[in-house]
């Protein structure tokens, strides 16, 4: 089975902008790219609960729809990266479970994510929400770009500097580190050519009284996150040593450094534990916060 770069489709300039990235993307792992939209209607959420009556518009006009967006949304991409194979389908089904169903044939699921603004961050849509804490396949979000992508003929080298965005940034989590997710960070930034930024929050422990006070527990306290740090990222370092690596442990959580770094980084990885509460699935704290306020792509990596 050859996997592909999907990309879920529907029609707003954060999918457009989602199928850009994921282009570019298909080109660095040399996978083609399947562009996907499901035509099947869905209610609007503001009118759920409501007893409002909203027009449903016949199948056919549905149908014509995604095939019009499908076929203007490879014209799209498939001029500013010839050569690139580009697969179309239009899914009879609603947005969720069509775009889960393609996701298990896909490398990576690329969708868009609706953009408020710089300062209140962007709008994780319902499909996009519900399809992220469900997909076992790695899942990229993408807000509406501001720049152009880079020319196809752009090398790994030269993304960084076209973009203005050079690092892969990784979100690390020393208490469970997991080896789905870091794979991915290295292998990102290698085929890019570019540095990865390891970002990890720690907090202090509730009998810590300052560095002032108890300066050697200070002291200590860094030099272990450090060594834990060292010790997690060195197999990969060996297995990735083109890959130059610059890590971080900030005190705080993670999600505010996370964002902080956003703002000059080419894509941001994140876990996300595959698990189910009573009041349904979850994508954790930090990844919520990561999602509403980052600037830059975020990859998401579900594992057990």
């Amino acid at each position: 089975m050859t996997h592909t770069i999907t990309v879920g489709l529907d029609g707003s300039p954060a999918s457009l902008a989602a199928a850009d990235w994921a282009a570019h993307e298909a080109q660095l792992r040399d996978l083609p790219l399947r562009l996907v939209t499901a035509w099947e209607w869905q209610a609007p959420a503001f009118a759920a609960g409501t007893g409002l009556g909203v027009p449903v518009p016949p199948s056919d006009l549905r149908r014509a729809s995604a095939q019009h967006l499908l076929a203007q949304a490879r014209a799209r991409v498939g001029e500013a990266c010839p050569g690139l194979r580009i697969d179309t389908d239009e899914i009879p089904g609603l947005p969720v479970p069509a775009l889960l169903k393609a996701a298990e044939e896909a490398e990576l699921l690329v969708l868009g994510s609706r953009g408020l603004s710089k300062a209140a961050g962007y709008l994780l849509g319902s499909v996009s929400h519900a399809v992220l804490a469900s997909c076992e396949r790695p899942v990229v979000l993408v807000r509406a770009a501001e720049q152009e992508a880079p020319p196809p003929e752009t090398s790994a080298h030269e993304v960084s500097a076209v973009s203005g965005h050079n690092d892969v940034v990784l979100g690390l989590d020393l208490d469970k580190p997991h080896d789905a997710v870091i794979d991915f960070a290295f292998d990102t930034a290698s085929r890019r050519a570019a540095r990865l930024r390891i970002v990890h929050g720690w907090t202090l422990p509730p009998y810590y009284y300052g560095g002032t006070l108890m300066p050697d527990l200070n002291d200590g306290m860094v030099e272990q996150v450090r060594s834990e740090l060292s010790d997690v990222l060195q197999p990969w370092q060996d297995r990735y040593p083109a890959v130059e690596v610059h890590a971080q442990a900030t005190i705080g959580g993670a999600g505010r450094h996370l964002v902080d770094a956003s703002y000059d980084a080419a894509l941001v990885v994140v876990g996300r534990r595959n698990r189910r509460a009573a009041v349904g699935a979850h994508i954790g704290p930090v990844t919520q916060a990561l999602l509403h306020h980052a600037v830059a792509p975020v990859a998401v990596i579900s594992h057990d």
